[in-house]
């Protein structure tokens, strides 16, 4: 049977990724199992998110059934080489966005496709270029869109993304949460 006509278990809570393998045309149940998002602290930034990936595969695997492939991501944002997870609150969203305002971030997203034989750990990577943020135009973003379950306090589709993003190298579904391209392309292998 190939991988395109099996069941795909999205292991994620994230609309954002559920929204983009419905755009895409994969058949696809949510399944979860919450990890607790701890990675070593001397492993390379570019690491972190395939290393994530991975470990919430290893979680979901009790609930994956024969045939069945588990799909699991996990996003990082980076600005010299320090990650920016999900802000804590608003003072933290707030600093977040502080910290990007005005430069060139990369955003990986670390995927993993796994069934009880075999694995595939792939990530997409994109650049994101931030225009010069406001500290009102901060405050007016956080209060709007409460950016507190994205990675770097912000999401390309809302209105930071329309309005202070001046340029991407990369693809716009990376950034929104899930490499559907690079996804595709090794379902296909798989």
């Amino acid at each position: 049977m190939d991988a395109l006509s099996r069941k795909i278990i999205l292991a994620s809570q994230s609309p954002r990724r559920s929204q983009l393998l419905s755009q895409a045309g994969f058949q696809f149940e949510i399944r979860t199992k919450p990890i607790d998002e701890i990675f070593p602290e001397d492993m390379p930034s570019e690491e972190v998110a395939p290393y994530l990936a991975r470990q919430k595969a290893e979680a979901i695997m009790p609930l994956i059934e024969e045939g069945e492939i588990a799909l699991t991501a996990d996003s990082v944002v980076i600005l010299n080489d320090k990650i920016y997870g999900k802000p804590k609150d608003a003072e933290d969203a707030h600093r977040i966005l502080r910290d990007l305002s005005g430069n060139r971030h990369q955003v990986i997203t670390g995927v993993c496709l796994k069934d009880h034989y075999k694995e595939r750990v792939f990530a997409g990577s994109s650049f994101v270029y931030f225009d010069e943020l406001t500290d009102n135009e901060i405050e007016y973003y956080i209060r709007t869109c409460q950016p507190f379950d994205k990675a770097g306090a912000y999401a390309i589709q809302e209105w930071i993304g329309l309005c202070k993003i001046n340029k991407i190298e990369g693809t716009y579904a990376n950034i929104m949460g899930l490499p559907v391209n690079l996804v595709y392309q090794e379902l296909v292998k798989f």
